[in-house]
């Protein structure tokens, strides 16, 4: 019970003014999926959109069900937090974002609702597709996918949805901001995106103390 109390008073405040925090730069393809979470019996869904060079996740959601409306939300945070960087990488005629997904339908329709007009998507991509000679797969969101299921093994399953949803929430944070990653030499995935924050040694205390700071001076 311990984190659901702790995730209710950083996970609102934090999700609502993370983009105060400054915009993540894509480098790599954003790669779509969910995790099945077994909350008291019932199959609930960890859905994420991560960049596949700075590991960052731009876009979490738990959900009961993956809707279009629920994935259109996944996408819609994307396109508010990194619009004018999409669009003048589009208008430049420069790397154009591609969006890598598998072939559960409703990802495909809400991208194509939200960001198709300046955007790329590759739908139905398996793990490993060199046998299909592209030159990506969908490797990076099942890395991440199965870190959660290692949390999971210990944890069991979930008692009630808001506190899933609070975890996954504080989960994402912690592995943005917080824990720097093996394959990008020590730095952490905000600060491989171009997000620099002086967080000192306490990084998750400090993520706290800044978003409060921007809730006060927004009100």
């Amino acid at each position: 019970m311990g984190y659901q109390t702790m995730d209710s008073e950083i996970c609102p405040t934090f999700k609502k003014k993370e983009t105060q925090f400054g915009t993540p730069e894509i480098k790599g393809n954003l790669h779509l999926d969910e995790k099945y979470i077994n909350v008291k019996g019932k199959y609930c869904y960890d859905l994420n959109v991560i960049d596949r060079k700075t590991k960052f996740v731009l876009s979490e959601l738990f959900v009961r069900q993956r809707t279009i409306s629920k994935c259109k939300t996944l996408l819609n945070k994307i396109k508010m937090w990194c619009y004018q960087q999409i669009m003048l990488l589009y208008r430049q005629g420069l790397t154009v974002i591609k969006f890598v997904a598998d072939n559960f339908s409703n990802y495909h329709t809400a991208w194509k609702r939200i960001l198709a007009r300046i955007t790329t998507m590759d739908a139905g991509v398996p793990i490993t597709c060199k046998k299909y000679g592209l030159h990506h797969n969908n490797n990076c969101i099942e890395r991440y996918n199965r870190e959660i299921t290692r949390r999971m093994d210990a944890i069991d399953v979930f008692q009630t949805f808001d506190g899933a949803k609070d975890f996954f929430a504080l989960r994402t944070i912690v592995y943005n901001y917080v824990n720097p990653h093996n394959s990008l030499k020590g730095k952490t995935s905000a600060e491989a995106a171009g997000i620099i924050l002086d967080l000192g040694q306490n990084k998750l205390l400090s993520l706290i103390t800044h978003a409060r700071k921007i809730e006060m001076t927004l009100k």
